[in-house]
C-alpha cells in the first residue's frame, strides 16, 4: 500500500472528482477505503502510551489528538485536510531537495468545534529527520513540539504502512505557526502609530498644497517638508545633461548600475538558499557565476564615488569661503540624511514583516530579529562592522562609509593648506594600506575566493574599514585632481583614448574573471601568494579604472559609455538609491519566506525574481521616501529664519543644490551580502 501522504493525495483527487460527478456513494466508499489505516489508531492507544502526561496542557492536546483520530476514522473532511496537508520525505534528496512544504494554507485553515467551549485548529510545523530533510506536519494547535514529536513517532509505530520514520525525528516550536495572529507588542504599536501619523501629515499637507496654494514659489516651509507633491516633483525632476559644467552626469549611471548589481547578488543568494529541489546542481564556477561571486567590487565603486564627491564638493565650497569648513554642520547634515531612515528601518524590519507577510518558512519571523533586539545600537552608532552581531547585517557598509566620512575634514583641511604635499601623503597612505592588506593575507593564509572563503577572512579582510579605505582614498585623490583642473580641457589623441579604454576594460574584466580558471573542476586552487596579489591589486585597479571612466566622460571621450551612463533616466533612481539599498533585503526576505511550494533554481528564475524584487522595492522606497526620508532631510527649512520680503528665488545650479545631499547620497548607497553568504 502507498504511504499515508500518497493516500491522502489520491483521496483529494477522488473527492474533487466525486463532487463534480455528484456520486455520493463513490465518495463514501473511497473515504472508507482510504481511512482504514486509522481503524486501529484510537484514543486508548495514545492514552496507554502517554499515561504519564499529567498536566492540563497535555490532557488538552491528548483530547484533540483523540478527536483527530476519531475524525479520520469517520472520514470527516476537516481531519482528512489536516493529514492531507502533511509533507512526505522530500523526493530528490540526492539532488539537494531538503524540503517538503506540504500544504501550508490547508493546515492553517482547519478549524473544528469539538465542544461548546473549545475549537480545534491546525498548527503547521516542520519535522526534521536526522537534522537534514524537513517536512511539513499539521496537528492540533494545542499540542507543543514535544507532543507533536511523540504523536508522529507513535503514528509511525501504530501505522507502519504510513512511511513515517520511527527514529531521528526532531520538531522545533520556532518553526510552528497557526492562523491566529500574535498580539502586537509595544514596539509594533509604536511603529504603526508613527507611520500612521507621518502618513496623515503627508496627506494633509499634500491636500493643502494642491487645493490651497496658488503660487508654488511661495509655499510655506511646513508644506515643502511634508507635501508629497513637492517631494515627488523634486524626486522625479530630470535635468538636461551638460546643462551645468560643475555636474558630473555619468555618476548617476555608475551609481544605479552598482545598485542593481548588489541587489541582484543578494537576490541570487536568497534564491540559492531557498527551498529548491536542485540545490546540488547549482554551479557558480561559470562565467556568469563570476559576476555574482565578485559582486563585492560594487562596494568599491561606491566607495570611490563617495571619496570623489567628499573631496570635490567641499573643496569648491572652501574656495568660496577662503578655507573655512563648517565641520559640525557637515556632520549634522550627514546624520539628518542617513539616521532617520536607518533608525526607522530597524523596527520596521522587526515588526512589520510578520504583519504583511507569511508562509511555511516564516515561522521565526524576521531572521535577524533576535540580533536586532540585542545589538541595534551598534548599527545606529555605525560600528557594527566590528561586531559579531549585526542588526540589518547589510548595513555594515554604512558603518565603513561613516567612519571614513568622519576623517574627511582632516584630509580636506590638509589638502587646502598643503595642496600637493598632502596629496602625496594620501598616496603614501594608500600604498601602506595596500601593503597591510597583502601582508595580512599572507601571514594568515587567507583566501577571498568564493570557494575557500572563511568567516575569519570576511571579518578581517572584508568588513574592516581599513581594508576598504583604499578605493575611497583613490576617489578622494581623484576628486582633488578634478578640483585642481576645474574647467580644463585635456587634449588627448585617439591612441591615448583607445589605450585608456582598453586598459580600463582589461582591468575590469581581470578583476572579475581572474579567479575563473582556478574555480573549474580539477584545476589547482590559487595559492596564498596569488590570492594576496589578486585581492590587493584589483582593489587598486578597479577604482582607478572607474576614475578613467569618469574622466573620459567628463572630457568628451566617453562616447557610447557616456551617453548611457549620463542618461537623464538615471537621475530619479539615483536620488532614490539610499532607500532602495535599505529596503531591498526586506522585500527579498518576505518573498523567499512566503513561497508555498519548492522551486527550481536557475539563473533565469533569479532574473525573474530580481525584477520582481526591484520593482516592489522601488514602490516601497518611494513610499518611505515621502514618509521619512524627504521630510527629515528638509527639517532645516523649519529652522531657517523667515525673511519679511523674501527675494525672488533664482534657479540654482545643480552643484549648489546638491552640495550636501550629493555627498551624502553617493556615500550611503550599497551594501554587499551578509557575512554568512559570502562576498558579493
Amino acid at each position: 500500500m502507498v504511504n499515508i501522504v500518497g493516500v491522502f493525495f489520491l483521496c483529494a483527487l477522488a473527492l474533487i472528482s466525486a463532487v463534480q460527478s455528484q456520486e455520493e456513494d463513490v465518495l463514501k466508499s473511497l473515504v472508507a477505503e482510504l481511512t482504514k489505516d486509522f481503524q486501529d489508531i484510537t484514543f486508548n492507544n495514545f492514552e496507554a502510551i502517554d499515561s504519564e502526561l499529567p498536566t492540563e496542557e497535555d490532557q488538552l492536546c491528548l483530547d484533540d489528538l483523540a478527536a483527530l483520530t476519531a475524525g479520520l476514522q469517520r472520514g470527516q473532511m476537516w481531519a482528512l485536510k489536516m493529514m492531507d496537508s502533511w509533507g512526505d520525505k522530500p523526493s530528490g534528496l540526492l539532488t539537494g531537495n531538503f524540503y517538503d512544504l506540504g500544504n501550508f494554507d490547508e493546515c492553517l485553515n482547519v478549524r473544528r468545534e469539538v465542544s461548546q467551549n473549545r475549537t480545534l485548529q491546525g498548527k503547521y510545523c516542520f519535522r526534521s529527520v536526522n537534522l537534514l530533510a524537513r517536512s511539513a506536519t499539521c496537528i492540533p494547535a494545542s499540542c507543543s513540539a514535544v507532543h507533536m514529536k511523540s504523536f508522529v513517532g507513535k503514528l509511525a509505530k501504530l501505522s507502519p504502512k504510513s512511511g513515517l520514520p520511527t527514529t531521528g525525528i526532531t520538531i522545533s516550536d520556532s518553526s510552528c505557526q497557526t492562523s491566529d495572529s500574535k498580539p502586537w507588542d509595544g514596539l509594533t504599536i509604536f511603529m504603526v502609530t508613527t507611520l500612521s501619523v507621518l502618513g496623515s501629515l503627508v496627506a494633509l499637507f499634500t491636500l493643502w498644497d494642491y487645493f490651497l496654494v496658488s503660487n508654488q514659489d511661495r509655499l510655506p516651509a511646513i508644506v515643502k517638508v511634508f507635501s508629497a507633491r513637492v517631494n515627488s516633483r523634486a524626486l522625479f525632476r530630470v535635468v538636461e545633461i551638460n546643462s551645468n559644467p560643475n555636474v558630473i552626469d555619468c555618476l548617476n549611471g555608475i551609481r544605479c548600475l552598482s545598485l542593481m548589481w548588489v541587489v541582484y547578488c543578494h537576490q541570487f543568494a536568497a534564491d540559492m538558499t531557498s527551498a529548491n529541489i536542485n540545490m546540488f546542481s547549482i554551479k557558480t564556477n561559470t562565467a556568469y557565476g563570476s559576476l555574482i561571486e565578485n559582486g563585492f567590487y560594487s562596494v568599491d565603486s561606491f566607495l570611490m564615488l563617495g571619496g570623489l564627491l567628499v573631496a570635490l564638493i567641499p573643496l569648491r565650497l572652501m574656495d568660496k569661503t577662503k578655507g573655512k569648513l563648517n565641520v559640525p554642520m557637515m556632520y549634522l547634515h550627514r546624520l539628518i540624511r542617513i539616521v532617520p531612515l536607518l533608525g526607522m528601518a530597524i523596527p520596521i524590519y522587526m515588526t512589520l514583516m510578520p504583519i504583511i507577510s507569511g508562509g511555511p518558512l516564516f515561522g521565526s519571523g524576521f531572521g535577524e530579529k533576535a540580533v536586532c533586539e540585542d545589538s541595534w545600537y551598534w548599527t545606529l552608532l555605525f560600528v557594527n562592522n566590528y561586531t559579531n552581531q549585526k542588526c540589518l547585517a547589510h548595513t555594515w557598509y554604512l558603518s565603513v562609509d561613516m567612519q571614513l566620512f568622519l576623517i574627511s575634514p582632516l584630509l580636506l583641511i590638509a589638502l587646502y593648506k598643503w595642496g600637493k604635499k598632502a596629496a602625496a601623503g594620501i598616496f603614501v597612505l594608500i600604498l601602506l594600506l595596500s601593503a597591510c592588506l597583502f601582508a595580512t593575507m599572507m601571514v594568515n593564509d587567507y583566501s577571498m575566493t568564493f570557494q575557500n572563503l572563511s568567516v575569519e577572512a570576511m571579518k578581517h579582510m572584508y568588513l574592516a574599514t581599513h581594508t576598504h579605505a583604499t578605493p575611497w582614498l583613490i576617489g578622494f585623490l581623484f576628486g582633488y585632481f578634478l578640483h585642481l583642473n576645474k574647467g580644463k580641457k585635456f587634449q588627448l589623441n585617439w591612441m591615448a583614448v583607445w589605450a585608456g579604454w582598453i586598459l580600463c576594460l582589461a582591468v575590469i574584466f581581470t578583476s572579475i574573471y581572474a579567479p575563473y580558471p582556478s574555480a573549474q573542476k580539477g584545476a589547482p586552487a590559487m595559492t596564498t601568494l596569488e590570492n594576496s596579489f589578486y585581492y590587493t591589486l584589483t582593489r587598486l585597479g578597479w577604482s582607478m579604472a572607474l576614475c578613467w571612466v569618469v574622466f573620459a566622460c567628463m572630457q568628451g571621450y566617453g562616447g557610447l559609455a557616456n551617453s548611457f551612463l549620463s542618461s537623464p533616466l538615471w537621475q530619479p533612481l539615483s536620488r532614490l538609491s539610499y532607500a532602495v539599498y535599505m529596503w531591498h533585503m526586506f522585500i527579498q526576505e518576505m518573498n523567499s519566506k512566503s513561497i508555498r511550494t519548492n522551486s527550481y533554481f536557475s539563473f533565469y528564475r533569479t532574473m525573474l525574481s530580481f525584477w520582481s524584487t526591484f520593482g516592489f522595492t522601488l514602490l516601497f522606497s518611494y513610499s518611505t521616501y515621502l514618509l521619512i526620508e524627504a521630510p527629515f532631510s528638509k527639517l532645516d527649512l523649519l529652522m531657517r529664519p523667515r525673511a519679511k520680503n523674501p527675494p525672488v528665488v533664482k534657479q540654482k545650479s545643480q552643484i549648489d543644490d546638491n552640495a550636501i545631499s550629493s555627498i551624502e547620497n553617493a556615500n550611503v548607497t550599497l551594501s554587499t551580502t551578509d557575512v554568512d553568504q559570502g562576498p558579493k
